[in-house]
């Protein structure tokens, strides 16, 4: 059976601007400069593109699952316009203070179901995420992690594989 590759992306800080509260809301969505040519060129070269994301605000009660599978929709929407196609979107709705959960970065479940649904090949997949938890995640799976800064871009990341 062929295994796919995949880049995986952390969403707030990676693909929209993080703005240090929790981005639930379309109109405080906003794309960062880079990501649409990063993202074109990793689907160009053959990789799946899967975002795994903490909204631990569900778990807080700061906004709902449908808030988030909304603005979900809006990306998907918005990144097609460009001709990108993202294969799937994770998300926890977990937060440690409020319940533990396998899925919640640091941890790979999110990864494993990925990987499992995809048919991902880890050892030629990458995962780029602006926080340490995104890579610990990520190495847990045999996945390389690139850690970037929040907002920056990653298209170098991308033209290098």
């Amino acid at each position: 059976m062929e295994m796919s590759k995949a880049v995986f992306l952390d969403r707030d800080g990676v693909i929209n601007r993080e703005r240090g509260d929790y981005t639930f809301k379309i109109d405080d969505f906003e794309l960062l400069p880079s990501v649409i040519e990063a993202l074109k060129k990793a689907q160009k070269k053959g990789f799946k593109l899967i975002v795994i994301t903490n909204q631990g605000g569900i778990a807080k009660g700061l906004y709902t699952p449908t808030e988030v599978e909304l603005l979900h929709a809006y990306l998907r929407k918005e990144l097609e316009k460009e001709n990108v196609f993202l294969t799937d979107i994770f998300y926890s709705p977990h937060h440690q203070d409020y319940s533990k959960s396998l899925d919640r970065k640091p941890d790979s479940l999110l990864f494993e179901k990925a990987m499992a649904i995809h048919k991902i090949n880890p050892l030629q997949s990458i995962m780029i995420g602006d926080s340490e938890r995104d890579i610990i995640a990520a190495k847990k799976v045999n996945i390389h992690g690139f850690l970037i800064e929040p907002n920056s871009s990653f298209a170098e990341i991308i033209d290098k594989l």
